[in-house]
């Protein structure tokens, strides 16, 4: 699987029901709220990366509230030395 990190800002008053409503697109595994610039931050998993070229602007960018997204291809996790 392949992974994607997309930031999100939300219309104002609507961070929640942004989220939640992310929570329901298939392949977010989580969604959190952040500060800076973005409001949320979105972690989803796709079989390809090529997916994601139609999950985010067909599904997470369709999202009522949502303004603008930014996305981050992941390439590499790195897990903690045991």
């Amino acid at each position: 699987m392949k992974a994607a990190f997309v930031l999100v800002k939300c219309e104002l008053g609507r961070i929640e029901e942004v989220a939640n409503a992310l929570m329901e697109i298939e392949g977010v595994s989580e969604v959190h709220s952040v500060t800076g610039t973005w409001d949320l931050l979105v972690k989803l998993y796709a079989p390809e990366y090529d997916a994601f070229g139609d999950l985010i602007p067909d599904q997470v960018q369709k999202v009522a509230g949502v303004r603008d997204t930014e996305t981050l291809l992941a390439f590499r996790a790195f897990k903690p030395l045991a």
